[in-house]
């Protein structure tokens, strides 16, 4: 094959990967980005939005069971729904299908060339890919890692069989009567509570002493209350410690010792994730780590002149917006333009029931920094969310006291990753309470409940 030569390689077509190579092509730099398998990375295929499409269904599912029982407060009453699992897999594949030939069009649009195969360092200039047609040598003036994480596997409990991957599960055929989930973090809880949604007896098994730890309790205690209610059990500060001989159970040992048989038909693992660093010769150069991830600077940079690594494979957070922004920012500085990354907030969400958003500093993150003010407004006096039976919840806003500069936003309710936006915004505009209070927000939404919070930490809130 006849080499390639390029100003800009991109390895790895995951968001950040993507839109690197898209922002660089628009720029006018000669980029190539290699992909061994779809357009999109893990969370166009088998994270964020196949999840969020099993996510709504179950929601969906739920909505109509309930009124088949009668129970429904609007006065809708309907026949018993049946849930058939591989049509909305099937829908859920379509709208994968979909993102993927709209990423391979922007790609083609902006002038990148597109090579698929694995790709392996030969040296900091240079990669060979294994294509289908052969090996494709590719040099480059810069290259761009953005391989991306994979499941974290447990050497207990392999994947195969009935232990399953947050991937596997999703491209389930039929809902397991049985889960057991290994992991209460906000991959383990999304799927659980959708699964239990659609019928499953959905045991988690957490080894700390509370679900959703990276978040503060007074935040999930609105997930953890619907977990009941879901009827999934949930066994605190146990752990699982292998499948039964006969691999119809998980063993595991409880908080006081004792060791169980959790019953499953499906053990899905979400522990965590790792970076991908091996498999494409980082052996070849000489990067320095963080740890596991591949360490960088404000501007992206490895250790190795020419070499930027951008996503999950450079750590937390590990999420595909930061993903992004930082592939943006790498496609201008190849390009000579001059940008650092200087991000006051990246926004998280967590796709549970009800949805968690949190952008800044946490209370606890803000009190070490000084003396602050917390205004916090329930959903439970919002005439929107009454309207969507979604009273359980809240937005919190954090602020200095002194000055008033907005620290951290948080929010639990139904469908707040919505506010998302607003809360990312308010932060990197360096907003204070008396901005969020006299900005006018929409009657009714959801959204009044951010001025609501800031108002309440000026200390006249309006309505409670």
């Amino acid at each position: 094959m006849k080499e390639i030569s390029c100003k800009l390689l991109v390895i790895g077509a995951g968001p950040g990967g993507y839109v690197c190579a898209i922002r660089a092509g628009q720029l006018g730099v000669d980029t190539v980005i290699v992909e061994a398998g779809k357009p999109g990375g893990t969370c166009l295929n088998v994270g964020c939005i196949p999840s969020k499409a099993l996510i709504h269904a179950a929601e969906e599912f739920e909505k109509v069971s309930h009124m088949a029982g009668g129970n429904s407060p609007l006065g809708i009453s309907v026949t018993a729904p049946v849930l058939d699992l591989g049509k909305t897999v099937a829908w859920k594949d379509g709208i994968v299908s979909r993102l993927n030939s709209g990423v391979a069009g922007l790609l083609k649009k902006a002038g990148v060339k597109t090579v698929q195969g694995w790709a392996t360092f030969r040296d900091g200039k240079t990669v060979a890919v294994e294509t289908e047609t052969g090996t494709q040598i590719i040099r480059a003036e810069t290259i761009v890692i953005a391989t991306g994480s994979a499941p974290v596997e447990l050497p207990f409990l392999p994947f195969g069989g009935p232990v399953i991957s947050s991937t596997d599960a999703l491209a389930l055929s039929e809902v397991p009567k049985k889960l057991a989930v290994v992991g209460g973090g906000y991959i383990g809880l999304e799927l659980g509570m959708a699964f239990a949604k659609m019928g499953a007896k959905v045991t988690v098994v957490e080894a700390l002493p509370r679900v959703l730890a990276q978040y503060d309790a007074e935040l999930t205690r609105p997930v953890v209350k619907r977990l009941v209610a879901l009827g999934v059990d949930v066994m605190l500060g146990a752990k699982a410690k292998g499948l039964s001989k006969k691999g119809d159970a998980l063993l595991v040992e409880t908080a006081d010792g004792k060791s169980v048989e959790i019953a499953a038909d499906k053990i899905l693992v979400t522990v965590g994730r790792k970076p991908v660093t091996e498999g494409w010769g980082l052996d070849q150069i000489d990067l320095d780590r963080a740890g596991k991830f591949i360490k960088i600077d404000d501007q992206c940079r490895t250790s190795m002149r020419g070499i930027f690594a951008i996503g999950d494979v450079t750590g937390e957070p590990m999420l595909a917006h930061r993903a992004m922004a930082q592939g943006e920012m790498v496609a201008e500085i190849v390009a000579g333009d001059k940008r650092s990354w200087d991000k006051r907030s990246i926004p998280a969400v967590c796709f549970t029931d009800p949805e968690l958003v949190t952008a800044g500093l946490s209370p606890e993150e803000a009190k070490a920094q000084g003396e602050i003010k917390i205004g916090l407004f329930p959903f439970a006096a919002n005439g929107r969310a009454m309207t969507k039976l979604g009273e359980d919840g809240f937005v919190r806003v954090v602020a200095r006291a002194d000055n008033h500069l907005v620290l951290g936003i948080q929010a639990v309710g139904q469908g707040v990753s919505e506010l998302a936006a607003a809360f990312g915004l308010a932060l990197e505009m360096g907003a204070r309470l008396e901005d969020i209070a006299g900005t006018i927000h929409a009657h009714p939404t959801q959204g009044e409940g951010f001025q609501e919070a800031a108002l309440k930490a000026l200390g006249h809130a309006l309505h409670i």
